[in-house]
């Protein structure tokens, strides 16, 4: 039983009359003859009574008649609902990000996706970089947006912005040198954070030993980390869009190393079918402007 063969007969049934139907829904005479005698021969069961040279509904048909019916709305409503998801009008966006992705970043750009496709609603999940690919890996998140690096050949990775790190701290310094990087006391992100991977890759860059630094305190957000430093713990590297304000308001000051651009970076399955939704938020994103970097 085919929809097509429910449109012809609901069309039949209509107009008690074969010709009149076929020209209906676009067919030739004999072919909605043949769906119909189809469906008869099918189930083994007459839908019509042939009177003469007209047509009536037999009992069975007229049951039959109000489910075909009831198909065929469910059937419109179907396609409807995937026409539209195809014209994001309807869908539901699952993503995961980052700390200072998903709290600093990500909100403007998905207020200005939502200003764009009020209907698509979206929710996001936090994880460290290491999480964030994981979810999307097991395809809990459609799109995952990260710090760090990802070497994982099922997800596809590519450069969706950038961010400047600064080292920042309770007392302001006239010059930082390895020596006073491997004396100093520093709060650091877990492991498996980005901006802890990308604290420990500047500081080999320097050849010294991520290992072998004074890390006084180990906590698992930037707000956290943020807190210790201004309480004087120690040191840290954190995200200009994360310490921005306090730079600012002079309650910490921003020490002058100079830190090469980090990337924030996008991530999906490679073999899963990325919606129109996903396809939309990342030319917003493309769209926006680039945040302003701080200057020391």
């Amino acid at each position: 039983m085919t929809l097509e063969q429910l449109r012809i007969f609901v069309a039949v049934a209509e107009r008690e009359h074969m010709t009149r139907a076929a020209d209906a829904v676009g067919v030739t005479q004999s072919a909605a003859s043949a769906a119909i005698a189809t469906l008869e021969a099918r189930h083994a069961i007459k839908l019509f009574h042939r009177v003469g040279r007209g047509i009536e509904l037999t009992d069975a048909g007229r049951f039959f008649l109000g489910e075909a019916r009831a198909v065929l709305t469910r059937a419109a409503e179907a396609e409807l609902a995937l026409g539209e998801y195809a014209g994001l009008k309807r869908g539901h966006l699952r993503l995961v990000a980052s700390q200072t992705i998903a709290a600093y970043w990500l909100p403007e750009r998905l207020a200005a996706f939502h200003r764009r496709y009020p209907e698509i609603e979206l929710s996001v999940a936090i994880a460290n970089t290491e999480g964030a690919a994981r979810s999307v890996r097991d395809g809990e998140a459609e799109l995952g947006f990260i710090e760090g690096a990802v070497d994982d050949p099922s997800l596809a990775y590519w450069k969706v912005g950038e961010d400047r790190m600064l080292l920042v701290s309770s007392t302001p310094a006239e010059a930082i040198t390895n020596a006073w990087l491997a004396a100093a006391p520093w709060v650091m992100r877990e492991p498996g954070s980005g901006t802890r991977s990308t604290f420990e890759a500047a500081i080999l860059d320097r050849g010294l030993d991520p290992h072998m630094l004074n890390v006084v305190l180990t906590l698992p957000s930037n707000e956290a980390v943020l807190a210790a430093v201004r309480a004087g713990v120690g040191s840290a590297m954190l995200s200009q869009l994360v310490v921005t304000p306090l730079l600012e308001a002079r309650a910490l000051f921003a020490l002058p190393l100079a830190l090469p651009p980090r990337p924030f970076h996008g991530l999906r399955q490679k073999e899963r079918y990325r919606s129109k939704a996903a396809d939309a938020l990342l030319d917003t994103i493309k769209s926006f402007d680039a945040q302003p970097d701080w200057v020391i």
